[in-house]
């Protein structure tokens, strides 16, 4: 967590001073009617709206320090609800829909609002807030949450919002997607950059998420965080080779712009771990889950090129230096598809190393297929073509149902498009899939005779 800049708290100040000076809160005070703090609402909290967007976005290290000056009660709790639902979603969930470790920043936010003298107001906006932050949290922790409220009327919203129905994984998670998805639009990520293996293991799955969302969504706006990875990679000693420090390590090299000191720190790094048992199997299981995990791009391996030694005489190496023929110049030249089949038949057809070079291609494919137009359909035509050589060369199942799954997407497309069946476009369309899905068995005659079948619409009944 960084402090908060001064410009911005000499922003909040003045909203905080005006607050204190406005007819609003004279009126609201004087009648203590929710009509009267809806004006207060209305009035200021856009404001303080605004400075939450620019510190998220120029200096998300900043945030938690921006809720903790709101935490003021000159601020009346204004925008309090909304910091809540920030805090509520930040904490990292497993699989059991349960938050890994308990959230301070939920507490404390939580706790000021209990102890607010607007509660009645406040409390109103932050229900479902309070359900899902509780549905998340352990049975203990949220007792003592409870048991620390002095003021009657506060326990009891705080026990009925704490409902046992969320006991059921399934309504728990029914309610934590639902409630994302109200704030899916709005960033309030922040994460905190270890110098140590224990902090490495407390914040590694926040910081991962954290950076592939700012190298994703504010993938310009990440000069904040300079220091702090120039930092995190010079600590590399600290972290005594752990797995998790690697994979960070690899998201920031492939994601993230480095200066030439930057990637030659994480150049030699690898190396040193290069020479040692097992590494090789172990980074391309690695890079075999981050791809399953997240959208590694050709950008994203050239920059990982970038940071590893190609000389070096080993797998690793061969996969990069296919891979760089493959982006620079172009998966249909024939040289990149020979490079991919010498390096794919030098292993074993399911191992780690050929899926990573499998999931380099799909990515192009797939990329290709999301961005063509309904009138480019005899691009696709040439582009199966391509493919075609690929799913020969790779003959893997898994592959060819992702090419099947992605060409169908397009497919669908085209036909609710070209719906005149005895039009040339659909008929070209239907002889082009009717042939290639064959020869490729992704259809039988049968399944095809289906798929390009008229859909006939049922009669309402009277």
């Amino acid at each position: 967590m960084e402090d908060l800049l001064q410009d911005y708290k000499s922003k909040l100040d003045a909203i905080k001073e005006a607050i204190q000076s406005s007819d609003e809160l004279q009126a609201y005070l004087d009648e203590e009617e929710e009509e009267q703090y809806k004006a207060l609402i209305e009035k200021f909290e856009g404001g303080i709206h605004d400075i939450y967007v620019e510190v998220a976005n120029n200096h998300p290290l900043q945030i938690i320090s921006l809720e903790n000056y709101l935490l003021d009660p000159d601020f009346e709790g204004l925008y309090l609800p909304k910091a809540l639902g920030y805090t509520v979603l930040r904490g990292q969930v497993n699989q059991n829909i349960e938050y890994e470790r308990p959230q301070k920043q939920f507490k404390k936010v939580l706790e000021f609002i209990n102890s607010s003298s607007n509660f009645d107001q406040i409390k109103k906006r932050v229900g479902q807030s309070v359900q899902v932050g509780f549905a998340l949290s352990s049975d203990i922790w949220i007792t003592n949450i409870i048991n620390a409220a002095t003021n009657k009327q506060v326990k009891s919203f705080l026990v009925s919002q704490n409902q046992d129905k969320y006991h059921d994984v399934r309504n728990r998670r029914t309610a934590y997607v639902k409630y994302a998805k109200q704030f899916q639009s709005l960033n309030f990520y922040t994460a905190d950059f270890p110098s140590n293996t224990q902090e490495l293991i407390r914040e590694y799955n926040l910081l991962k998420s954290f950076l592939l969302y700012r190298a994703h969504s504010h993938k310009d706006n990440n000069s904040n965080l300079t220091l702090k990875i120039n930092n995190f990679i010079a600590y590399h000693g600290s972290f005594n080779k752990d797995p998790r420090y690697l994979e960070i390590l690899l998201i920031i090299g492939m994601k993230y712009e480095l200066n030439p000191n930057e990637e030659l720190i994480i150049s030699k790094y690898f190396n040193e771990l290069r020479s040692e048992p097992n590494f090789e199997e172990n980074f391309f299981r690695l890079l075999v889950r981050l791809h399953a995990e997240i959208n590694i791009s050709p950008q994203d391996e050239l920059n990982l090129i970038k940071i590893l030694d190609t000389s070096k005489e080993d797998k690793i190496s061969e996969l990069l230096n296919v891979l760089n023929t493959i982006h620079t110049k172009g998966y249909m030249n024939e040289e990149a598809i020979n490079a991919s089949r010498d390096f794919y038949y030098s292993n074993e057809g399911l191992s780690s190393h050929n899926s990573c070079l499998r999931s380099s291609i799909f990515h192009y494919f797939k990329s290709l297929l999301s961005k063509l137009e309904v009138t480019d359909y005899g691009d696709y035509f040439e582009i199966n073509k391509v493919m075609v050589q690929y799913i020969n060369i790779f003959d893997n199942q898994q592959f060819n149902q992702d090419i099947k799954d992605t060409s169908l997407k397009y497919i669908k497309k085209l036909l609710k498009h070209y719906t005149d069946k005895r039009g040339r476009d659909y008929q070209d369309i239907k002889k082009y899939v009717w042939s290639a899905f064959m020869d490729l068995n992704f259809m039988n005659e049968k399944e095809l005779k289906e798929f390009f079948k008229t859909k006939r619409k049922t009669k309402p009944t009277s």
